[in-house]
């Protein structure tokens, strides 16, 4: 039996490796120790049971390299990338120290193994950059070696062509895998044929070059023939097991995804059918959710919609699974599968069939991910979401129940039924959701059912949510007692939002041509839904950077005639606290630190500070150089309203970096960022960043925006009144104070806003001083 090689590992002489697999087949595991239980887990593709095992060892003392490098590999199979980063680190270590030699791949350093690893994590979580400089130190590294391990270099090299051709370069990405079909493989060198026949394949279909994807991997003649060799020698064929599975499903899959998407349906219809009816496929997720839309997709060009709803719901089912459990060979595929595409196609598809409900239901489903998938991939051990001591064990026992539940699934494809969920994944998620039903929102996709929602809103409030999906654009409307689904086109949508916000952010007196084209797109096609309705806005993708409230029907602004509030998804509303007494308790106010910088001093936003404090008893003041971080932190926990008058940044290539900018002390650096925040708890009824840019985030894939308003929304609090450009420092001090005015009054939060920025609007007409400003959350 033959280990699963991570393209590019260091392989035993073969005499010896056959003489190990046979000796791993045929002797019983319960006699086998550790180091060979290691090999033969890894070799069958069970690398969940691979982690619990080297776990359960580091439980008991610091892992030398050998096993420290198994446990990093099956965290790599397994996607545990909260656990994968700082596992590398650790190794790394070891490795400095002179500890390198592994035992899975037998490799004399494990140094490139590490860059590697590395920059297949780094791919699949969308560090591109990052993962071009982790493959470019690990062919570096194996330059200066003088190393013959060509399997290495081919990978680092495709790693380094997926990165860039994802990252958005083609051009970078196409050369790349030119340089990487240069390599000769013949000869002495004939053992790496099949390294780079899959990795050449896998460059070839990121590029979206699936003719050139087929020659590439059909290059490989002599696989059929090692495999078949690897069966007998090693005696597995005498037990009934393939020992090849691991290399034949992506090899096949890969040929499949090429012949379907080059248009030989009938082929790709065989292989797709066929490959569903391997058992193994199962247990490999990133495969088998692709193997499911795509034959969803071939069931729509047949005319079959109910089929293909059927099936891209059963792929998703299997997206949501796959996410807390095995995922064996993702790194080999090379076709980075875009997820977001089933759950596009699945609404497009419930939406051509009439069913609104489901279709409402399923853009939820969308939004539920991203979050956490970003936050697992930080490297402190304690990045992940801070679950309870209560909800902990069942986050693991969750993990461990939906790996159970997917092992189970299967296929008919005579009725193509989905299968029922799995009884332990069901239970344990529901407890978890008793136990922490925030945690629960994020780790486990779950779309708020449609009769809660509404007993969510408020009075005479309608959601008016956005999805688009490719030239799609869908408005959904759910009010108290009904459900509609608009088709409105989208093309030129994002090219549209951007040349309004120039026009805002410079002043322009052509601002409202474009308010007016925006509102006819987008507001037109739903206003005899919303006529008279407060509106709970829910963006989607480019959406999430427009002020709907400047929106202009050629008469009014749309928020003369509505009330606006927002939320990331709609699903958010039943984590929200409900309402307290109305009326303005204790503020902390943090108002114009001292950055250390004249030109970062903002005094308007010191006199807002100043008179924001002044307006009520009990309120806390910091100012200039006592508006620390470790203040905030400190504070912050204890008050039901927080008001932050400073500079606030968006980092659009790192979105966990996104900070308000306050003064550092000994304990802290002064940029309270959205990665910090998710550590954080807070009780708060409302905070205010009357800062610039906070209302902006990340929007990712799935549609979660990460930026200072979802994570102070994660960190405990119910309303966020947040901006979406750098705002004038004398306009928003005025606004600010009319505000806080009407709180006082006890109007609430959303009305007061609106109320707030009509009334500025008298004295500050353009939009760029009043529609920065926007309310996330329950807007009582």
């Amino acid at each position: 039996m033959r280990c699963p090689p991570m393209t590019g590992s260091r392989r035993l002489h073969r005499t010896a490796a056959l003489m190990l697999s046979s000796w791993l087949v045929l002797t019983p595991a319960a006699h086998a120790d550790s180091g060979s239980q290691q090999v033969q887990l890894a070799a069958n593709g069970r690398f969940d049971q691979l982690e619990q095992l080297l776990e359960a060892e580091q439980a008991r003392g610091a892992l030398k390299t050998r096993d420290r490098h198994a446990l990093c590999f099956a965290y790599s199979k397994t996607k545990r990338y909260d656990r994968l980063l700082p596992c590398l680190d650790r190794l790394a270590d070891n490795v400095r120290k002179g500890d390198t030699r592994t035992r899975l791949l037998g490799l004399d350093d494990a140094t490139p193994s590490i860059h590697i690893m590395r920059a297949d994590a780094l791919i699949e979580l969308g560090r591109y950059g990052d993962a071009v400089k982790e493959a470019q130190a690990g062919l570096a590294w194996l330059v200066k070696d003088k190393s013959d391990d060509l399997d290495m270099v081919i990978h680092c090299m495709a790693a380094v062509s997926l990165a860039y051709t994802l990252s958005g370069d083609r051009e970078a990405g196409a050369e790349r895998a030119q340089a990487l079909a240069q390599i000769k493989v013949g000869g002495f060198k004939a053992d790496y044929a099949g390294a780079k026949a899959m990795a050449l394949g896998r460059a070839y279909m990121a590029l979206g070059e699936y003719g050139k994807a087929i020659d590439a991997i059909e290059s490989d003649r002599t696989f059929k023939l090692r495999s078949f060799l690897d069966n007998v020698v090693s005696g597995a064929f005498l037990t009934g097991v393939n020992n090849w599975v691991w290399a034949e499903l992506p090899r096949h899959f890969m040929i499949t995804k090429a012949l379907f998407e080059t248009g030989r349906l009938e082929e790709a219809r065989k292989g797709y059918d066929d490959l569903l009816k391997v058992s193994q496929v199962r247990a490999n997720g990133e495969i088998h959710w692709q193997l499911l839309n795509d034959r969803a997709r071939l069931a729509e060009r047949d005319g079959q919609l109910d089929v293909a709803i059927g099936l891209y719901g059963r792929a998703i089912d299997v997206i949501e699974q796959q996410r807390l459990s095995i995922s064996t060979e993702a790194n080999k595929i090379g076709f980075i599968g875009d997820k977001q595409a089933v759950y596009g196609r699945l609404v497009d598809a419930l939406f051509r069939a009439g069913r609104a409900a489901e279709t409402f239901t399923t853009i939820e489903r969308a939004k539920s991910r991203a979050l956490v998938d970003l936050l697992a991939a930080k490297d402190r051990a304690d990045a992940p979401i801070l679950a309870s001591r209560q909800a902990q064990p069942l986050l693991n026992e969750l993990r461990k129940a939906s790996a159970d539940d997917l092992a189970q699934l299967s296929l008919n494809m005579a009725q193509l039924d989905m299968p029922p969920a799995g009884r332990g994944t069901a239970q344990v998620a529901q407890q978890l959701r008793q136990a922490d039903p925030e945690l629960a929102s994020l780790v486990s996709v779950t779309a708020i059912p449609i009769e809660e929602l509404q007993q969510h809103l408020l009075p005479e409030e309608l959601v008016l949510q956005y999805y688009v999906f490719g030239a799609k654009l869908y408005g959904v409307t759910v009010s108290s007692n009904d459900v509609r689904v608009a088709e409105i086109a989208s093309p030129g949508l994002e090219a549209d939002v951007r040349r309004f916000r120039a026009l805002i952010e410079q002043g322009s007196d052509q601002v409202l041509v474009e308010a007016r084209a925006l509102y006819d797109r987008l507001i037109r096609p739903v206003e005899a839904q919303i006529r008279g309705k407060s509106l709970l806005v829910v963006p989607h993708g480019v959406l999430h950077y427009l002020p709907f409230a400047a929106l202009h029907d050629g008469s009014n602004y749309l928020l003369d005639s509505h009330a606006l509030r927002y939320l990331p998804s709609a699903s958010v509303l039943k984590f929200l606290k409900p309402p307290r007494t109305p009326g303005l308790a204790a503020v902390l106010v943090l108002g114009n630190p001292d950055l250390g910088e004249a030109r970062l001093d903002l005094p308007h936003a010191e006199t807002e500070a100043r008179g924001i404090a002044g307006m009520g008893s009990g309120n806390t003041l910091l100012l200039r150089k006592e508006a620390t971080e470790e203040a905030f932190k400190r504070l912050a926990p204890g008050f039901r309203y927080i008001h932050v008058a400073s500079h606030g940044e968006f980092n659009a290539s790192d979105a966990l970096q996104s900070r308000l900018m306050l003064v550092k002390s000994d304990s802290d650096d002064g940029s309270l960022s959205v990665g910090e925040l998710y550590g954080v708890r807070l009780d708060a009824d409302l905070v205010t960043l009357s800062a610039c840019e906070t209302g902006l985030g990340k929007v990712l894939n799935g549609d979660d925006v990460l930026g200072l308003t979802r994570g102070f929304l994660y960190a405990g609090t119910s309303n966020v009144a947040a901006s979406h450009w750098p705002v004038d420092d004398l306009a928003t001090a005025e606004l600010m104070k009319r505000f806080y005015q009407n709180l006082i009054k006890g109007v609430p939060k959303r009305d007061a806003l609106r109320q707030a920025q009509i009334e500025i609007r008298r004295e500050f007409p353009h939009p760029f001083y009043w529609a920065a400003f926007f309310l996330t959350g329950l807007g009582q």
